[in-house]
């Protein structure tokens, strides 16, 4: 049946390369992916800030212990906590802690206090060649899809799209983090049931656009972010991919434009499927109406007969999935779930 059948990519094989800068530590190459390290309780993180200052100091106290309440030493960027007007910090200075951070043999992994803007001013200020030599766990969402994107592009590392440090750390974000990170399950990606008092489920629904399966490694992010990288090198390869993305407090006209960019400059021809997550507060304005976002999906997605579906816990909500880009998965666009195929962490 042809709505039933598998799409993507073939199976990767896997091979363990010794890198620079990782000393004795074997990190994993599969088809061009190149695994992070994996995390132990004790580990040190870094919280960095790549993007928008914090306005409240006790949310970088927030971020510090909800890393250590996970079992990890903490370690600064030397400008997480500074301003440059909304930024946290110059170009320079920003870009240096991620640079910093990486290069660090100490660090474990790489936290971003929070999002915002201005995360891709830094992109061509990092240090490719040292990401690829020290491949480790970088998480954040929102304004750090720019990160993620050209991270994927330029080194293949596999990166984490989650919870920002200073964000909510509750019950089903806490049990994501240490099944992924320390249990390093193949996890499977399905919403929480939450009836809420109803005699049917109202929350956390997933809805089909176009049923079937599909195998691909997972390529995306924030909406808006992403598109803004068209015509960039920072952009990933979109041939054979999963594609999901999330975003807030946008217009549906603005939906709308984003998407066709993605049309026009040929990525929504080349995906094997598509998982849309929360859009939240992207609600129409005054005027003589709009395009609901079921509508755009059906002039946009829906021709492209792949296995498609929207609702995935990924976005600006409370409890989120951590979704790593350039993780292989499969997707069953009816059910509404993914789930991991290969290992995310080198030796796993």
């Amino acid at each position: 049946m042809d709505r039933r059948r598998f799409l993507g990519g073939t199976a990767l094989a896997g091979a363990l390369l010794p890198l620079m800068g990782t000393g004795s530590v074997l990190a994993a190459q599969r088809g061009g992916r190149l695994l992070p390290l994996p995390l132990e309780k004790g580990d040190t993180v870094a919280l960095v800030s790549p993007s928008a200052a914090s306005s409240d100091p006790l949310s970088l106290q927030l971020a510090r212990e909800a890393m250590e309440a996970l079992g990890f030493k903490v370690k600064t960027g030397a400008h997480y906590d500074a301003r440059h007007g909304h930024l946290a910090g110059t170009d320079a200075e920003r870009a240096g802690d991620l640079n910093a951070m990486f290069a660090d043999r100490q660090v474990k992994a790489i936290v971003c206090v929070r999002g915002g803007s201005g995360a891709a001013r830094l992109l061509p200020l990092l240090d490719y060649a040292a990401i690829r030599a020290n491949p480790k766990v970088l998480l954040g969402y929102s304004d750090i899809t720019a990160l993620h994107c050209a991270i994927q592009a330029r080194t293949g590392l596999v990166t984490f799209h989650g919870p920002i440090g200073s964000g909510s750390w509750n019950r089903f974000n806490v049990d994501q983090f240490e099944r992924l990170f320390f249990k390093r399950e193949l996890m499977q990606y399905r919403n929480s049931v939450d009836t809420d008092d109803e005699l049917v489920p109202r929350r956390n629904r997933t809805r089909t656009i176009t049923g079937g399966i599909a195998r691909g490694e997972l390529v995306g992010g924030n909406l808006t972010v992403l598109t803004a990288l068209a015509g960039s090198p920072y952009l990933p390869d979109f041939n054979g991919k999963i594609l999901f993305l999330e975003d807030v407090d946008e217009a549906p006209y603005r939906i709308d434009r984003m998407l066709s960019t993605l049309k026009l400059m040929g990525a929504l021809d080349r995906i094997a499927g598509f998982i849309f997550g929360e859009c939240t507060g992207c609600t129409p304005g005054d005027g003589y109406g709009s395009l609901t976002l079921d509508q755009l999906f059906a002039d946009y997605i829906a021709p492209l007969k792949i296995p498609a579906f929207r609702g995935a816990m990924i976005g600006h909500i409370r409890e989120q999935f951590i979704v790593p880009v350039g993780g292989r998965v499969e997707m069953d666009a009816d059910a509404g779930t993914f789930r991991l195929l290969e290992p995310v962490f080198a030796g796993g």
